[in-house]
């Protein structure tokens, strides 16, 4: 509805990787429009590292910074301020466990991609393609998954202490901290927190 309220043109598509890709090469035909991919794009990606830009200037010393991952365009760009400007901080990429395949891709160095994985983190959704690839296998440190009731949880904990309303997607970094306290007890630790995108009739915890 905000999209519209904007004046943007919604063309819908079945909740699908194939299928959002064949509805993009259509209305690119149709409109004669350049496409600029939602992540696997290095215009986006170097706009997406200017997080961990902004927290390495407000924060010193850091030993590793978590991120979510999907598709990869935000921790492609977490890789590429970090490894220029703070290459002694480890990257750790966070992923949903119902929609592992950025994990799987990690531990299995290539590719494995899931059409329409299902979780509540629908944000991330989206497979790796070859760039954020590229920074994934060179750059990132490490990555964890996270249940959907763990991020259930992570979400409660930050509106309920910190009045902070985040999405489920950008609850996930939080969430696999909270699971590995011993990979990160005792060092400093920045969170990117991507977005606060949510239907408060119809949070997760009230579904079932």
């Amino acid at each position: 509805d905000t999209v519209r309220r904007y004046g943007g043109k919604i063309t819908e598509c079945e909740p699908s990787t194939s299928s959002r890709e064949e509805t993009f090469a259509r209305v690119q035909a149709a409109t004669g429009g350049d496409f600029v991919h939602p992540y696997n794009d290095p215009r986006v990606i170097a706009g997406q590292g200017t997080c961990s830009k902004e927290l390495i200037e407000d924060t010193d010393g850091l030993d590793m910074v978590v991120a979510p991952i999907g598709g990869g365009g935000m921790i492609s760009g977490t890789c590429l301020t970090l490894s220029t400007l703070a290459p002694e901080t480890k990257v750790i990429a966070a992923e949903p466990e119902q929609a592992d395949d950025a994990y799987r891709s990690f531990k299995a160095g290539h590719i494995i991609a899931d059409d329409a994985p299902k979780t509540i983190a629908d944000g991330l959704l989206v497979p790796l393609k070859d760039l954020t690839w590229h920074f994934v296998k060179n750059h990132v440190a490490d990555m964890f998954t996270a249940s959907d009731p763990e991020i259930i949880d992570a979400m409660k904990l930050t509106w309920k202490h910190l009045r902070v309303v985040m999405e489920p997607s950008s609850a996930v970094p939080l969430a696999t901290i909270l699971k590995n306290p011993e990979v990160f007890r005792g060092k400093r630790v920045g969170v990117i927190i991507t977005g606060g995108n949510v239907d408060l009739d119809k949070l997760p915890w009230m579904q079932g």
